[in-house]
């Protein structure tokens, strides 16, 4: 017992009080001053007569009080749900309603967005609002600025008695359909995603007490800047992780790669996580033009999640950065981390036929179509799942529950993302993509992810998505929908097919090519695979016209 994220963070606020905890623009808080925030917060939501299981949105770029606002929603035993900033009225309308919102802490530039949806969520009762610059008029709005709640709140920590069985929810869009809430227990994300599981040992924290007395048993604590945006779980658990532990998070408000490597040696920052290679190309970039512009000595772990991180990008930031270790983890909102790869520079990342080969994670495991664990060597592709600690479900969704959330044979519970994968004979596990965008041509199935990590190898290609198009004999055929390096010269079909076939079977081949300015991705770099289906079939139709 004792796992819950509120108490965690406290016992880390007690034990070094003094320390750097947060930086994030030109907002430098220590644990203390943290604490003080988000005990003011708690106790304004407690006077409103939020509590125990109310979800509280949060809409905003990133900030200090981004961060301390859900920390504080934890302090109440209330739940802190993710809005996705990029999200139009009727996604906003959809979100709101179905986490069932009763109050939100928003950046001043969302409160139009919040005005056109409020008619339709009539359960939204309060609303907080964060200075971030904008000169939006919300008066209109009736919203309690941040500044007066930190002026009228009491800094004395609520006393609650709260309980591992506490809810954290994250909302996740995935590659398909609406946004859906994954619903997990406090223990069961610690375990999963908080570092409640040392990832190179497979090791668990055995109390509650463990990392807060790391924390003052540690004079240097390790600096983390976190690139991703905190909409996003990845970014989250980044910064929760090390503040139970008592380090320092370090965040830039947009990306930005200048912003990026100017933190890091600004800050001293020893880890810097990012999302594939929508983060990675551009900061390699920034540091091929720049290559004297910033010192990054104190880095020396660079750590990737929730996205793609091909090996053209990874060994480009080696030659950078040859003294820094790559750490690759692949995992998701529903499942946690399911295994992770350590690369340095001259090594050669090992990609078995898609997706990174892992050393896999404590209770991941390959699924057969009868659910039960693929042994390593068999060369069947199965499916992705983990066991042990793991979520309750979808929120308001039994459906998706009972799909995603099975019982197997062997009597254990396991979360089934839709990731196809191998289980390879050294134990290792090699994640080939998702089920659910998988090409089927002639009956051979494709995985987009294989076919994309080896276009983004060619030269010409800076970013590529893969997609199946209706194909009158093949049922469907390979499209890659490409964003060129040198748009005023993109590589052709016949270039990029020559290339495929050094390391594909024809089959998995591209047998069309669609040039964009950009491909769309999420703020975390995940992929846009409806956009890209979309686009794809809307130049094929253009062409035959």
């Amino acid at each position: 017992m004792g796992f819950n994220i509120a108490d965690l963070f406290e016992r880390a606020v007690d034990a070094v009080p003094d320390r750097l905890a947060l930086v994030c623009g030109d907002r430098r808080l220590t644990y203390a001053e943290f604490e003080e925030e988000a005990n003011r917060l708690a106790n304004h939501l407690l006077a409103e007569g939020f509590g125990h299981g109310d979800h509280i949105g949060i809409y905003g770029q990133n900030s200090a009080e981004w961060l301390v606002a859900m920390v504080a929603i934890f302090k109440i035993r209330a739940v802190p749900i993710n809005i996705n900033f990029r999200y139009v009225e009727d996604e906003l309308a959809y979100l709101f309603d179905n986490a069932d919102l009763v109050a939100v802490v928003h950046d001043r530039q969302y409160g139009p967005h919040i005005a056109a949806v409020r008619p339709r969520v009539p359960g939204l009762r309060h609303l907080i609002e964060v200075d971030d610059g904008s000169d939006v008029d919300t008066s209109a709005l009736g919203t309690v600025a941040w500044d007066d709640v930190m002026a009228s709140s009491s800094p004395e920590r609520p006393v609650l008695e709260r309980s591992d069985d506490d809810h954290y929810v994250i909302y996740t869009g995935g590659t398909t359909g609406m946004p859906k809430g994954v619903v997990w227990r406090h223990e069961d994300v610690f375990y999963a995603l908080g570092g409640g599981v040392d990832a190179y040992t497979n090791e668990r924290v055995t109390h509650g007490f463990q990392l807060a007395e790391k924390a003052a048993s540690t004079e240097n604590p390790m600096i983390s800047l976190n690139t991703p945006p905190l909409m996003h779980g990845a970014a989250q658990w980044g910064a929760l992780r090390f503040l139970f532990e008592g380090g320092t998070v370090v965040f830039v408000p947009r990306f930005d790669p200048a912003a990026v490597w100017t933190a890091v040696e600004r800050d001293h920052v020893n880890t810097l996580m990012i999302t594939g290679d929508a983060m990675a190309r551009p900061l390699v970039e920034a540091l091929e033009e720049h290559p004297d512009a910033w010192d990054l000595s104190s880095l020396f772990v660079l750590s990737s999640s929730a996205a793609i991180f091909s090996p053209t990008v990874k060994e480009q930031m080696l030659d950078l950065l040859p003294n820094i270790i790559i750490v690759d983890a692949i995992g998701s909102s529903e499942s946690g981390m399911n295994g992770m790869a350590v690369q340095t520079k001259g090594q050669t990342a090992t990609h078995g036929g898609g997706g990174p080969t892992v050393q896999a994670g404590r209770d991941a495991v390959v699924l057969d179509d009868d659910l039960n664990p693929l042994p390593p060597g068999t060369g069947v592709v199965g499916k992705l799942a983990r066991g042990g600690n793991i979520p309750i479900g979808y929120y308001k969704d039994p459906e998706k529950t009972a799909a995603n959330f099975v019982v197997a044979p062997d009597g254990n519970r396991y979360v089934v993302a839709g990731d196809f994968a191998l289980h390879e004979a050294d134990g290792t596990i090699t994640l080939l993509g998702r089920g659910s965008v998988c090409i089927n041509s002639g009956g051979e199935k494709i995985y987009p992810e294989e076919v994309e990590g080896v276009l983004k190898d060619h030269p010409e290609v800076y970013d590529t998505l893969v997609v199946g198009v209706p194909d009158d004999r093949w049922g469907q055929a390979v499209c890659a929908v490409v964003q060129p390096r040198h748009p005023e010269a993109p590589p052709s079909l016949d270039e990029l097919n020559a290339h495929c076939r050094q390391h594909l079977a024809a089959y998995k081949t591209p047998k069309h090519l669609v040039v964009v300015d950009e491909v769309v991705r999420s703020p975390a770099g995940k992929p846009d695979y409806p956009w890209a289906a979309e686009v794809a079939k809307a130049a094929l139709a253009s062409a035959e016209a």
